[in-house]
């Protein structure tokens, strides 16, 4: 307690116990007194200052509250406290606060209403702004020779092309068609969107049974799948059968399988409940993303993006799909060349409607199944695969449980369908027996008829579309399934790109670049004329050869930017007008592309290219309107023509001697790589890996 009796210990302790309880006379004259009382040993302690300590200055202050001795403090009174001072108020923090309440609140209700009301479209649209704008800007800042992220453009595209799939396969719906058709096209992406698009087929998870209901009954007046098909679901006599569970579910529809009353088996195929709500969402983001990036990139997108969009939205109008089917089938009846080779299911309207489709059922071998396409066949002699021809298939044997609706109540998950592979022998292991040559050349013939002579082309031809069939006399069936991306070709352009074709193979420069440059607005016509062929392009003013050769020397630095800097300089090009190119040659060079695709999985039994060039000047012959002297004069190209085509004969041949030497692959894989070899000089890797299964 030493500090206690020294001034400035007894000053401290003054100054916190009897602060304004005394006057300042009365202070120091209680200091003083308190000091003499102590013994002289501390005196002279608490009066030596410390040499290295100033002494301190008091000035203590205080009221007095008695004239009497030393008394304890005492707290002041409340009126002499004065008024109190209003507490402090946070009004911005209280501010903030209540607006993140309220936005809480409404992100709740709006996700609430959107997952509810609109199956998710708000949260899709969002999600695909984010990442779009993610890749965007990802470019915009690293699409250089030296990216600021990464060691090179390759890592960009790679980036990007993992962002762009992990979107589709989260959002789904109408999102995996635009993974199908990257999945198409991917041959001509970077090969980092190749290899993640090599597996985005056309597979989806089905919906359950409940919303299957519902969507017949929102399209059929409130009637129940029993009321609308005459089926039963506990065996009533006289009634037919549904599996309730999907035989194969895509990204807009699921097909069900179906018996009704009078013995007709069908497939009913029903669109996905949550599409008619998502579609004008999702086309709207892809209208939204498209004009951004037509901005930012300086590409002319966007005045593809309402054609594209009109396709896509027919595509989930089924009604469509019946009408395309419908009409296609008269087509292939009145076409003596094709009638017998292809076959096209019928469409029962009096079961369909916009989101419901019902057509015959198909028992058929998938395009992809080569095996089963060419081994030898154990169904008999003079007799063909089930249904072949458009007979009716077969009834199960009478001791199926399938037989009669009188079998017992099956389950949700039970497969109903009767198994039909007698014709693949005791062992199970025997095909169709056919020659692939036969298969390629109907298709062929086919896609030719439907864009030269109809102007009515199935755009969607890969191989899960396509089923193979045998006739009793030993040829194949086939048959062309979903027919909802079909275009439409005027009379003007059809003549226009049949005559393309033709110059094409005649090297008739000038008129290919006519047409090209003048009528379609195309100021590349050597890079068109390549992408139309799927080879490279010999004709023409070899510019783009040349451009290569310049490119290709060993000083170009940064070969890889610059390469797919060329690649956009070469799509500007292709879409410099868009006033006047015909949005139509989009889907056509789907259509080849993947027509040529089957060619090369199956071998390259056929020349595809001649096929298709012999249709496009047979074409110019049947035109209709013209006089006797017009048409005297095309029959006389077009004999020239076929004795041109020769000359690819030659080629075939000598590439199928190679094929099966062991020396080389087929036609179709040697022009594809050919043309590999040309992309590759521009920084483009072409595959076909997507087609392999």
């Amino acid at each position: 307690m030493l500090h206690l009796l020294s001034p400035l210990g007894c000053g401290r302790y003054a100054s916190r116990i009897l602060r304004r309880s005394r006057p300042a006379g009365e202070e120091v004259r209680q200091i003083s007194r308190s000091t003499r009382t102590q013994p002289s040993s501390l005196r002279r302690i608490a009066a030596t200052p410390k040499p290295h300590l100033p002494a301190p200055t008091l000035q203590i202050h205080f009221r007095p509250q008695s004239n009497g001795a030393f008394q304890p403090a005492r707290p002041p009174s409340p009126e002499s406290l004065g008024r109190p001072s209003q507490a402090k108020q946070y009004r911005r923090t209280r501010k903030w606060l209540r607006r993140l309440v309220r936005i809480a609140i409404a992100s709740g209700i709006i996700y609430a209403l959107d997952t509810r009301l609109y199956d998710a479209s708000l949260s899709r649209s969002l999600r695909t702004f984010a990442v779009g704008l993610l890749i965007a800007l990802d470019y915009k800042l690293n699409f250089r020779a030296e990216p600021w992220i990464g060691d090179s453009v390759t890592d960009l595209h790679r980036r990007s092309a993992r962002r762009v799939f992990e979107l589709l396969r989260e959002n789904g719906g109408l999102y995996l068609k635009i993974g199908q058709a990257i999945a198409m096209q991917s041959a001509i992406l970077p090969p980092e969107f190749q290899k993640m698009f090599a597996r985005m087929f056309d597979d989806a998870p089905q919906n359950d049974w409940k919303d299957v209901e519902k969507v017949i009954r929102e399209d059929f007046d409130g009637r129940s799948v029993e009321e609308v098909f005459g089926v039963s679901f506990t065996s009533e006599p006289g009634k037919g059968m549904m599996e309730r569970t999907a035989r194969a579910s895509a990204s807009v529809a699921q097909v069900h399988w179906a018996r009704l009353p009078d013995g007709r088996e069908v497939a009913v195929k029903v669109q996905k409940r949550e599409i008619a709500r998502q579609v004008g969402w999702d086309l709207w983001a892809f209208r939204v993303v498209t004009r951004i990036y037509t901005w930012w990139f300086d590409l002319p997108l966007y005045h593809l993006v309402p054609y594209i969009s009109e396709r896509l939205m027919l595509e989930t109008d089924f009604q469509n799909e019946a009408d395309n089917a419908s009409q296609m089938r008269d087509l292939i009846a009145t076409e003596p060349r094709l009638k017998g080779r292809v076959y096209i299911p019928k469409v029962y309207p009096e079961l369909s409607s916009k989101r419901i489709m019902t057509a015959e059922w198909i028992e058929g071998v998938r395009l992809w199944d080569k095996d089963a396409l060419t081994t030898s066949w154990h169904g008999g002699w003079r007799k063909g695969s089930p249904g072949a021809g458009g007979r009716l298939l077969d009834p199960p044997p009478p001791s199926s449980p399938t037989a009669t609706s009188t079998a017992p109540s099956h389950s949700i998950d039970e497969k109903l369908k009767p198994t039909r592979d007698a014709w693949r022998g005791s062992s199970g292991t025997g095909g169709l027996g056919l020659s692939l040559r036969p298969i390629m050349q109907t298709m062929t013939d086919l896609f030719s008829a439907q864009m030269f002579l109809w102007g009515l082309v199935h755009c969607d031809p890969h191989p899960g579309n396509i089923f193979i069939r045998r006739l009793p006399n030993g040829r194949p069936e086939l048959v062309l399934i979903d027919h909802g991306l079909y275009i439409k070709l005027s009379p003007e352009f059809r003549r226009q790109y049949a005559l393309f074709w033709r110059s094409l193979l005649t090297f008739d420069n000038d008129t290919i670049a006519r047409i090209a440059t003048e009528d379609w607005g195309i100021e590349a016509p050597d890079i068109f004329a390549s992408a139309t062929l799927l080879r490279p392009y010999e004709g023409g003013t070899r510019s783009m050869q040349r451009e290569i050769s310049d490119f290709s020397k060993p000083e170009a630095r940064h070969r890889d930017f610059e390469a797919q800097e060329r690649v956009r300089q070469g799509l500007r090009d292709m879409l410099a007008h868009p006033d006047r190119f015909p949005h139509a040659l989009l889907f056509l060079g789907r259509n080849l592309r993947i027509v040529q695709g089957n060619n090369q999985f199956l071998g390259s039994p056929v020349n595809r290219v001649k096929i298709t060039g012999s249709w496009a000047s047979r074409a110019l012959v049947e035109v209709r309107g013209l006089s006797v002297a017009e048409r005297v004069r095309e029959w006389g190209r077009h004999a020239l023509f076929r004795v041109v085509l020769i000359s690819t004969d030659f080629v075939f041949w000598w590439s199928r001697i190679r094929q099966v030497l062991g020396l080389g692959r087929g036609m179709d894989d040697d022009l594809e790589a050919g043309m590999r070899k040309m992309a590759g000089s521009m920084g483009v890797e072409l595959q076909h890996d997507v087609f392999d299964g």
